[in-house]
Protein backbone atom coordinates (compact mmCIF):
# COMPACT_ATOMS: atom_id res chain seq x y z
CA UNK A 1 0.00 0.00 0.00
CA UNK A 2 2.92 2.17 1.18
CA UNK A 3 4.91 1.79 -2.18
CA UNK A 4 1.35 2.25 -4.25
CA UNK A 5 1.09 5.92 -2.28
CA UNK A 6 4.42 6.63 -3.31
CA UNK A 7 4.04 5.86 -6.89
CA UNK A 8 1.24 7.92 -7.17
CA UNK A 9 2.84 10.69 -5.16
CA UNK A 10 6.34 9.94 -7.73
CA UNK A 11 4.05 10.20 -10.91
CA UNK A 12 2.08 13.46 -9.89
CA UNK A 13 5.38 14.99 -9.29
CA UNK A 14 6.26 13.91 -12.50
CA UNK A 15 3.33 15.63 -14.62
CA UNK A 16 3.65 18.91 -12.67
CA UNK A 17 7.31 19.17 -13.72
CA UNK A 18 7.06 18.04 -16.96
CA UNK A 19 3.91 20.88 -17.00
CA UNK A 20 6.53 23.57 -15.75
CA UNK A 21 9.17 22.06 -18.51
CA UNK A 22 6.76 22.86 -21.63
CA UNK A 23 6.65 26.16 -20.25
CA UNK A 24 10.50 26.92 -19.61
CA UNK A 25 10.93 30.03 -22.35
CA UNK A 26 8.03 31.47 -21.16
CA UNK A 27 8.08 34.86 -19.13
CA UNK A 28 6.39 33.99 -15.91
CA UNK A 29 4.07 36.93 -14.83
CA UNK A 30 0.94 37.27 -12.76
CA UNK A 31 -0.84 36.15 -15.89
CA UNK A 32 0.54 33.31 -16.37
CA UNK A 33 -1.94 30.55 -15.24
CA UNK A 34 -2.00 26.73 -14.21
CA UNK A 35 -1.24 25.39 -9.83
CA UNK A 36 2.54 25.06 -10.91
CA UNK A 37 2.54 28.68 -12.54
CA UNK A 38 0.33 30.32 -9.99
CA UNK A 39 1.87 28.93 -6.58
CA UNK A 40 5.56 27.79 -6.94
CA UNK A 41 7.40 29.88 -9.94
CA UNK A 42 5.32 33.04 -9.75
CA UNK A 43 5.78 33.78 -5.93
CA UNK A 44 9.32 32.75 -6.47
CA UNK A 45 9.98 35.00 -9.09
CA UNK A 46 8.64 37.84 -6.78
CA UNK A 47 10.99 36.84 -4.04
CA UNK A 48 14.15 37.21 -6.28
CA UNK A 49 12.54 40.57 -8.00
CA UNK A 50 11.92 41.66 -4.29
CA UNK A 51 14.73 40.35 -2.97
CA UNK A 52 16.82 42.46 -5.32
CA UNK A 53 14.82 45.44 -4.91
CA UNK A 54 16.26 45.64 -0.99
CA UNK A 55 19.47 44.41 -2.21
CA UNK A 56 20.29 48.13 -4.18
CA UNK A 57 18.93 45.97 -7.85
CA UNK A 58 21.23 43.51 -8.04
CA UNK A 59 19.87 40.50 -9.17
CA UNK A 60 23.49 38.88 -8.46
CA UNK A 61 22.92 39.27 -4.94
CA UNK A 62 19.18 38.25 -4.89
CA UNK A 63 19.63 35.19 -6.66
CA UNK A 64 22.47 33.95 -3.52
CA UNK A 65 20.14 35.35 -0.75
CA UNK A 66 17.03 33.54 -2.44
CA UNK A 67 19.12 30.55 -2.61
CA UNK A 68 20.13 30.07 0.97
CA UNK A 69 17.04 31.18 2.15
CA UNK A 70 15.29 28.33 0.29
CA UNK A 71 17.90 25.77 1.41
CA UNK A 72 17.92 27.30 4.79
CA UNK A 73 13.68 26.77 4.65
CA UNK A 74 14.30 22.95 3.62
CA UNK A 75 17.18 22.36 5.81
CA UNK A 76 14.78 20.21 8.57
CA UNK A 77 13.76 17.94 5.86
CA UNK A 78 17.30 17.76 4.71
CA UNK A 79 18.05 16.55 7.53
CA UNK A 80 15.14 14.15 8.20
CA UNK A 81 16.51 12.88 4.64
CA UNK A 82 19.94 12.52 5.84
CA UNK A 83 19.15 10.74 9.16
CA UNK A 84 16.85 8.44 7.75
CA UNK A 85 19.95 7.36 4.78
CA UNK A 86 22.14 6.96 7.79
CA UNK A 87 19.69 4.81 9.47
CA UNK A 88 19.64 2.67 6.75
CA UNK A 89 23.07 2.35 5.80
CA UNK A 90 23.60 1.47 9.42
CA UNK A 91 21.59 -2.11 9.24
CA UNK A 92 23.26 -3.09 5.67
CA UNK A 93 25.60 -5.61 7.01
CA UNK A 94 22.37 -7.60 8.97
CA UNK A 95 20.40 -7.18 5.65
CA UNK A 96 23.14 -8.61 3.76
CA UNK A 97 23.16 -11.17 6.08
CA UNK A 98 19.58 -12.29 5.33
CA UNK A 99 19.78 -11.94 1.61
CA UNK A 100 22.31 -14.61 2.12
CA UNK A 101 20.10 -16.87 4.83
CA UNK A 102 17.27 -16.57 1.92
CA UNK A 103 19.32 -16.65 -1.67
CA UNK A 104 16.74 -19.17 -2.92
CA UNK A 105 14.58 -17.22 -5.51
CA UNK A 106 11.23 -19.64 -4.76
CA UNK A 107 8.43 -17.22 -4.01
CA UNK A 108 8.17 -18.83 -0.12
CA UNK A 109 11.67 -18.01 0.46
CA UNK A 110 11.38 -14.50 -0.99
CA UNK A 111 8.41 -14.12 1.23
CA UNK A 112 10.39 -15.13 4.70
CA UNK A 113 13.21 -12.36 3.38
CA UNK A 114 10.36 -9.85 3.32
CA UNK A 115 8.89 -10.75 6.57
CA UNK A 116 12.40 -10.69 8.08
CA UNK A 117 13.59 -7.63 6.00
CA UNK A 118 10.43 -5.80 7.91
CA UNK A 119 10.85 -7.28 11.41
CA UNK A 120 14.65 -5.80 10.95
CA UNK A 121 13.10 -2.63 10.16
CA UNK A 122 10.75 -2.74 13.57
CA UNK A 123 13.46 -3.69 15.29
CA UNK A 124 15.84 -0.99 15.01
CA UNK A 125 12.86 1.91 13.99
CA UNK A 126 13.55 2.39 10.38
CA UNK A 127 11.44 3.25 7.81
CA UNK A 128 12.95 2.80 4.62
CA UNK A 129 10.51 5.44 2.96
CA UNK A 130 10.74 8.20 5.49
CA UNK A 131 13.92 9.43 3.01
CA UNK A 132 11.68 9.44 0.29
CA UNK A 133 9.23 12.37 2.04
CA UNK A 134 11.51 15.04 1.91
CA UNK A 135 12.61 14.94 -1.56
CA UNK A 136 9.37 14.42 -2.89
CA UNK A 137 8.09 17.81 -0.73
CA UNK A 138 11.53 19.58 -1.25
CA UNK A 139 11.86 18.83 -5.22
CA UNK A 140 8.99 21.27 -6.48
CA UNK A 141 10.12 24.27 -4.51
CA UNK A 142 13.83 23.77 -6.21
CA UNK A 143 12.74 22.55 -9.57
CA UNK A 144 9.89 26.20 -9.07
CA UNK A 145 13.11 28.15 -8.39
CA UNK A 146 15.21 26.96 -11.00
CA UNK A 147 12.32 27.61 -13.50
CA UNK A 148 12.11 31.35 -11.59
CA UNK A 149 15.64 32.01 -12.78
CA UNK A 150 14.88 31.04 -16.20
CA UNK A 151 11.37 32.66 -16.84
CA UNK A 152 11.68 36.18 -14.74
CA UNK A 153 13.00 38.35 -17.91
CA UNK A 154 14.18 41.41 -15.36
CA UNK A 155 17.03 39.17 -14.81
CA UNK A 156 18.44 38.79 -17.89
CA UNK A 157 18.71 42.52 -18.11
CA UNK A 158 21.33 42.65 -15.16
CA UNK A 159 25.06 41.46 -14.98
CA UNK A 160 26.80 40.16 -11.69
CA UNK A 161 30.56 40.18 -11.07
CA UNK A 162 32.42 39.66 -14.93
CA UNK A 163 29.25 37.80 -16.19
CA UNK A 164 25.80 39.12 -17.70
CA UNK A 165 23.19 36.78 -16.05
CA UNK A 166 21.22 36.56 -18.64
CA UNK A 167 24.06 35.11 -20.84
CA UNK A 168 26.50 31.65 -20.42
CA UNK A 169 29.75 32.99 -18.45
CA UNK A 170 32.12 34.01 -21.24
CA UNK A 171 35.24 32.65 -19.50
CA UNK A 172 33.88 29.71 -18.40
CA UNK A 173 34.75 29.92 -14.88
CA UNK A 174 31.11 29.72 -12.95
CA UNK A 175 30.42 26.35 -15.04
CA UNK A 176 33.85 24.83 -13.47
CA UNK A 177 33.07 25.93 -10.25
CA UNK A 178 29.28 24.15 -10.26
CA UNK A 179 31.11 21.64 -11.51
CA UNK A 180 33.83 21.06 -9.32
CA UNK A 181 31.24 21.51 -6.52
CA UNK A 182 28.96 19.16 -7.49
CA UNK A 183 31.97 16.64 -7.67
CA UNK A 184 32.61 18.05 -3.92
CA UNK A 185 29.11 17.71 -2.41
CA UNK A 186 28.41 14.21 -3.76
CA UNK A 187 31.89 12.74 -2.80
CA UNK A 188 30.67 13.88 0.89
CA UNK A 189 27.57 12.60 0.53
CA UNK A 190 28.56 9.54 -0.16
CA UNK A 191 31.12 9.39 2.51
CA UNK A 192 30.17 6.22 4.80
CA UNK A 193 28.03 4.45 2.10
CA UNK A 194 29.31 1.18 0.50
CA UNK A 195 31.12 1.95 -3.02
CA UNK A 196 29.77 0.52 -6.15
CA UNK A 197 29.77 1.03 -10.04
CA UNK A 198 26.83 2.86 -10.28
CA UNK A 199 27.45 5.57 -7.51
CA UNK A 200 30.97 5.75 -8.79
CA UNK A 201 29.70 6.89 -12.20
CA UNK A 202 27.45 9.05 -10.52
CA UNK A 203 30.12 10.97 -8.98
CA UNK A 204 31.85 11.88 -12.12
CA UNK A 205 28.89 11.87 -14.56
CA UNK A 206 26.73 14.48 -12.54
CA UNK A 207 29.33 17.41 -12.45
CA UNK A 208 30.01 16.38 -16.32
CA UNK A 209 26.69 17.10 -16.76
CA UNK A 210 26.46 20.55 -14.84
CA UNK A 211 29.42 21.87 -16.44
CA UNK A 212 27.91 21.03 -20.13
CA UNK A 213 24.49 22.52 -19.10
CA UNK A 214 26.37 25.59 -17.46
CA UNK A 215 28.69 26.16 -20.23
CA UNK A 216 25.08 26.61 -22.44
CA UNK A 217 22.47 27.85 -19.86
CA UNK A 218 22.22 31.40 -18.47
CA UNK A 219 24.62 32.45 -16.01
CA UNK A 220 22.68 33.31 -13.24
CA UNK A 221 21.29 29.41 -13.22
CA UNK A 222 24.92 28.95 -12.65
CA UNK A 223 25.09 30.65 -9.75
CA UNK A 224 22.52 29.60 -7.87
CA UNK A 225 23.93 25.94 -8.76
CA UNK A 226 27.31 27.13 -6.93
CA UNK A 227 25.66 28.82 -4.21
CA UNK A 228 23.48 26.09 -3.61
CA UNK A 229 25.76 23.55 -3.75
CA UNK A 230 28.58 25.38 -1.65
CA UNK A 231 25.08 25.32 1.18
CA UNK A 232 25.21 21.68 0.88
CA UNK A 233 28.74 21.32 1.29
CA UNK A 234 28.85 22.84 4.74
CA UNK A 235 25.32 21.05 5.55
CA UNK A 236 26.73 18.33 4.90
CA UNK A 237 29.89 18.21 6.79
CA UNK A 238 27.72 19.45 9.79
CA UNK A 239 25.87 16.34 9.43
CA UNK A 240 28.22 14.07 8.67
CA UNK A 241 30.86 15.33 10.13
CA UNK A 242 32.09 12.01 12.72
CA UNK A 243 31.83 9.64 9.02
CA UNK A 244 34.00 12.03 6.77
CA UNK A 245 36.49 12.15 9.27
CA UNK A 246 36.29 8.46 9.95
CA UNK A 247 36.43 7.75 6.05
CA UNK A 248 40.28 7.64 5.77
CA UNK A 249 40.51 5.38 8.87
CA UNK A 250 38.23 3.37 7.75
CA UNK A 251 40.09 3.27 4.30
CA UNK A 252 43.11 2.83 6.09
CA UNK A 253 42.14 -0.45 8.04
CA UNK A 254 40.20 -2.04 5.12
CA UNK A 255 43.47 -1.77 3.54
CA UNK A 256 45.57 -3.61 6.13
CA UNK A 257 42.97 -5.90 6.49
CA UNK A 258 43.63 -7.14 2.66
Amino acid sequence: MKKRILLTAGLLFLMAVLTGCTEYDQPITSESKGFWNEYIVYPLSMLITKMAEILGGSFGLSIIAVTIIIRLAILPLMIKQTRSSKAMQAIQPEMQKLREKYSSKDQKTQQKLQQETMALFQKHGVNPLAGCFPLIVQMPILIGFYHAISRTREIANHNFLWFDLGAPDPIYLLPLIAGATTFIQQKMMMAGTEANPQMAMMLWLMPIMIIVFAINFPAALSLYWVVGNLFMIVQTYFIKGPDLKKQPAAGGAGGAKK
